[in-house]
């Protein structure tokens, strides 16, 4: 005999803000999909949906999204929870928020499931979203802007080789201020955590860069010896 609880429970759901990085246009980018279904049906949203009685938080997110966007395999971090009364119309939902930061060349976007269109959108000019999710944006991109100070998150977001140019401009896009070439070099190099791969750019009009390689096996070892890792 199924058990009936004293109590109504709300539903659960997760909403996902993508970040990627345009390094050519010097722009950071987020994952719209727009809604084929009701509430908000033709409006612009986060990909999410519906957690399952048999999938963690986790589990949702990425099957998420992967149905509503084809994104997989991603950095994701859970971000907070919203639990205002009225934040969807259909009944009481509670959703946890996550952020994921993909490289914007690695993966081949496409919309399924309840999800007419996906498409990039900057940051700096996002059209209106469906229920509060302008408001689970600007907190992702408040995490996003404070973490990369201080952990080395932002590699997610570029290649798996890269210039020091690009890393510098990775910088400058989400922290929004110019920073000096010398200086971000010198510290960035002093802390051993690139690795010159010997390869340099190719198909360029200007002298190729070098290329390097983030070392995360190397990080790891540092951070449990207590490295700090300040940009």
């Amino acid at each position: 005999m199924p058990y009936t609880y004293a109590y109504e429970r709300p539903s659960l759901t997760i909403d996902c803000v993508v970040f990627g990085l345009d390094v050519e246009e010097k722009d950071l980018k987020v994952m719209l999909i727009q809604r084929d279904i009701p509430p908000f049906q033709g409006q612009w949203a986060l990909p999410g949906g519906f957690v399952r009685v048999n999938e963690t938080l986790e589990e949702s997110a990425l099957r998420e999204l992967r149905e509503e966007t084809g994104i997989e395999q991603v950095f994701l971090e859970q971000l907070y929870t919203l639990g205002e009364l009225n934040r969807d119309p259909r009944e009481r939902v509670v959703t946890v928020a996550y952020y994921a930061l993909v490289n914007l060349n690695e993966h081949r976007i496409r919309a399924t499931t309840d999800a007419r269109k996906a498409a990039w959108f900057s940051v700096t000019d996002l059209p209106k979203l469906a229920f509060d999710h302008d408001t689970i944006v600007e907190a992702a991109l408040r995490r996003l802007k404070g973490k990369l100070r201080y952990e080395p998150i932002g590699f997610e977001l570029l290649p798996k080789k890269f210039t020091l140019f690009q890393l510098q401009t990775l910088y400058e896009i989400v922290l929004e201020r110019k920073l000096d070439r010398r200086n971000f070099r010198k510290k960035i190099l002093g802390m051993g955590l690139l690795i010159d791969t010997g390869d340099v750019q190719e198909d360029v009009a200007h002298r190729a860069a070098r290329l390097y390689q983030f070392d995360e096996r190397k990080y790891r070892q540092l951070k449990k010896r207590g490295f700090n890792f300040e940009v």
